[in-house]
């Protein structure tokens, strides 16, 4: 038998990164792909069962060589690497060493994940699809499709959704429907964050940091060991920057325009009214555990958070000038025109301004519960309570051309209680088992201003433009009942075969109420008073399911299959023009059966980790948006009854893909970190009453490839410490906006690619560090996906998200 050396293992193992870099290179410049891979992880680790939660997950077992990192995702603490299940899981060792403070970031290390912050007309929420599915739309009528959850507390709305990773111990990203584990909603997969339990020992941190245009950011976190059983953690946030869009003021920078446009008396002698993109958020959480012996362990946790800032960095890159009265209105890369102005009109008897920025609070607590009756039985209560409130205006079409009026002001409170149990056991070695139920009751109250002004169809009687404004404030309920079970049985010592079953009954209505703005009757040519006080209902079923094998083939080589399914919920119309759409608007939920195949595997001693996936997905009654709204008004096929703005069930389709993560730790003090992966799909078949937006041939989802690779090297300097120099660099191919009009040719987005850098000074006791870093390395200009052309058949105009410039900030964190 031959012998290696260990240097001989790390001169392998370099070659072998080599070509995995030189794979993922050659990848990425035919094509691209977004964010990053997993956090390191390694080394061995004695997982418990049956815990739901336990005491060590997320903990790091092993200094040898790469981490060890448990996560819960099946109800119980397992190994990352003996988990079926595609998971990027990041720990906060990686989250401090990339310096990822909010929830959008992670993208950057998850195949085949995209989390979008939004802005303009959606306010503060985030846009996340995993694998190409998920949801864009706030409004409480529709549901998310990646369920959120932070310390196993479900987030039900993609409002305040934009989550400062404050005081994280782990991410997990579970790619793939999670419909027996998680419910409902995470029909793309889930994303779970946990934060720092408090532990029984005295310590804390603090960091400052001060960059580019006037950013501050504050961060710091307590733990304090109150009593010998009674524990409390508390942590807290604050940032602050500037914007990086400029809104001019149009009649200062065009004095002598054809509008007679005047500059308004506030604004400065540089025309600048205001900068969009600002950052403006502060949060606290506080957290008390009790841990009087090994039975009991029971943590509650409150958490608030603040935001104020401008709306997000949108400008506008379309414009019909045939509509916009011969005048393009584009200003450049990174300024906007848009005024948030609205002239008196119509019932507006006086001219008023929207808000051009978004406030959102919100606050909650939770309880959870663990008690041990014996070692092979185990309950776990989770209660939750959560409420929030937002205000943000919009400019729809994002001039200041007073003839082309559209814009709204939304004001939206949200409370949401729910409660989980879970009892989890084990029969010896043959099984372990967890059954539970969950509850969940949401009311959301949606207070809108409306005032469209462009619209001219000939339904309007003759009379030219329409004035469409009406006052809502419409309140929403929904609730969920859920019952689940999971059986993972070991035939074998390196068999596992899982079972999961879940059944899920939910129930959904929206009241609409509309008036005129003085709060009268609301008489107009569109029908949408003779919504007033009517009702849209919802109520269905669902059983999801899920059976998997996973076998070890060695110790660190472990194989999976497995056959899933999920949902997202259904709903009603959220912007319904007449009574019948509203009452008759009702749709199912869209559902999704997945497969999937995959690896796990360490080598040379836990020196490189390479996991990979491939899955294939069948997508059936897909929540869609129509144009034609006759199917709902029961007239006619294709008969123009009034404006449509329904979703209904209108597609079916499949997506076929693979995943790549790479990790490895060649020599002492370099780390390593890639991923790769790739999508594709189509849709099997549209309905009619899409009306072209979508077509059979289009790509069901975009970007095809997404990649990422970072790397890092601790030089070791003595009694001075320690200097880690870290790149990330991650990429996308072209991902399609849509299209503008029903003959229109599909719009991409071009490829591109960012990249990060940082250097961090640690003192010898690593206790002290100073980092400098800059983000978007080369400068690049790119737009985020989803831009907004609701109104573009009536204002002639589309507005989109920029990418954040370069920036670079200075930092220090003090451990003690």
């Amino acid at each position: 038998m031959h012998t290696i050396s260990k240097s001989g293992l790390r001169c392998a193992l370099l070659a072998t990164v080599s070509v995995a870099t030189l794979f993922a290179s050659s990848a990425a410049q035919a094509q691209s792909a977004a964010p990053l891979a997993s956090a390191q992880a390694g080394a061995q680790a004695a997982a418990s069962t049956g815990d739901g939660a336990a005491k060590d997950a997320g903990q790091k077992v092993s200094d040898d060589t790469m981490r060890e990192i448990i996560v819960t995702a099946q109800f119980r603490s397992q190994k990352l690497q003996d988990t079926p299940l595609a998971i990027t899981a990041v720990d906060s060792a990686l989250l401090e060493a990339r310096n990822q403070t909010d929830i959008s970031q992670i993208a950057a290390q998850a195949p085949n994940v995209q989390m979008t912050q939004m802005g303009g007309a959606f306010g503060a929420s985030m846009a996340v699809y995993i694998r190409g599915i998920g949801q864009y739309d706030f409004n409480p009528a529709y549901e998310p499709g990646v369920g959120m959850y932070v310390d196993d507390v479900y987030y039900a709305s993609l409002t305040g959704s934009i989550m400062d990773l404050l005081d994280l111990e782990r991410v997990e990203v579970l790619r793939g429907p999670q419909g027996t584990l998680t419910g409902r909603n995470s029909i793309g997969g889930a994303i779970k964050m946990f934060s720092m339990p408090p532990e029984a020992e005295d310590s804390g941190s603090f960091e400052a940091a001060y960059g580019a245009r006037n950013r501050i950011d504050l961060r710091g976190s307590m733990n304090f060991a109150l009593t010998d059983n009674l524990f409390a953690r508390v942590a807290g946030v604050y940032k602050r920057q500037d914007g990086y869009v400029d809104q001019i003021d149009y009649g200062c920078a065009n004095p002598d325009n054809a509008l007679g446009i005047t500059a308004k008396p506030s604004t400065p002698s540089n025309c600048v009214m205001d900068k969009l993109g600002e950052k403006g958020y502060a949060g606290v959480r506080g957290a008390l555990r009790f841990n009087p012996n090994d039975k009991l362990d029971w943590t509650v946790i409150g958490d608030y958070s603040y935001e104020k800032h401008t709306n997000a960095a949108n400008v506008l890159t379309i414009d019909d000038t045939s509509k916009t009265d011969g005048i393009n209105f584009i200003c450049g890369k990174r300024c906007t025109y848009a005024d948030f102005y609205v002239p008196a009109g119509g019932d507006a008897s006086q001219s008023y301004s929207m808000p051009n920025e978004t406030m959102f609070t919100g606050w909650g607590v939770s309880s959870n519960l663990k008690y041990d009756f014996t070692d092979t039985l185990k309950l776990q209560s989770i209660t939750a309570y959560r409420a929030w409130h937002t205000t943000f205006g919009t400019d729809d079409d994002f001039t200041p051309d007073p003839n082309i009026v559209g814009g709204g002001y939304n004001d939206i409170k949200f409370h949401f209680f729910s409660q989980e149990l879970r009892l989890s056991g084990s029969v010896g070695t043959v099984a372990d088992w967890t059954v539970g139920g969950y509850y969940s009751d949401q009311k959301t109250v949606y207070f809108t201003r409306q005032d469209i002004r462009y619209i001219d169809y000939a339904y309007c009687g003759g009379l030219g433009v329409c004035n469409l404004q009406f006052t809502g404030n419409d309140p929403v309920n929904a609730d969920t009942k859920a019952l689940f079970g999971t059986v993972m049985l070991h035939p074998t010592s390196d068999l596992n075969v899982t079972a999961g079953i879940r059944y899920t009954k939910e129930h959904k209505d929206y009241t609409f109420v509309r008036k005129a703005f003085d709060g009268g009757t609301l008489n107009d040519a569109f029908g949408v008073g003779l919504l007033d006080g009517s009702t849209a209902n919802y109520d269905g079923s669902r059983v999801d399911w899920r059976i998997s094998a996973d076998y070890h083939f060695t110790p660190d080589f472990m194989g999976y299959a497995t056959v899933s399914t999920g949902f997202k919920g259904g709903g009603v119309v959220a912007r319904p023009f007449t009574r019948l759409q509203a009452v008759n608007g009702a749709f199912d939920p869209e559902t999704l059966t997945a497969y999937e195949m995959g690896f796990k595997t360490d080598f040379f001693h836990h020196m490189l980790r390479v996991n990979v996936a491939a899955f294939y997905n069948d997508y059936k009654n897909i929540q869609l948006p129509i144009s034609d709204c006759s199917v709902l008004d029961e007239v006619e096929p294709g008969t123009d009854t009034n404006t449509c703005a329904a979703v209904t069930n209108a597609g079916d389709g499949h997506m076929y893909g693979a995943e790549l993560e790479v990790s490895a730790n060649p020599v002492d003090g370099l780390d390593f970190d890639a991923s790769l992966s790739y999508i594709n799909g189509a849709w099997d078949n549209i309905a009619d009453v899409v009306g072209g937006s979508i077509k059979v041939g289009d790509p069901i989802t975009t970007p095809n490839w997404r990649w990422s690779m970072g790397v890092q090297y601790r030089a070791d300097l003595g009694n001075s410490g320690s200097l880690t120099p870290r790149l990330d660099l991650n990429g996308l191919s072209k991902q399609s906006q849509g299209r503008l009009t029903l003959t229109s040719p599909l719009d991409y987005i071009p490829a591109y690619m960012l990249a990060n850098a940082r250097l961090t000074w640690k003192n010898a006791n690593e206790d002290l560090a100073i980092s400098f870093e800059v983000q978007n390395l080369f400068d690049k200009y790119y737009l985020l996906p989803l831009r907004f052309t609701a109104v573009y058949g009536a204002a002639g105009t589309g507005y989109s998200t920029v990418g954040r410039p370069r920036e670079w900030a200075v930092s220090i964190n003090k451990k003690f």
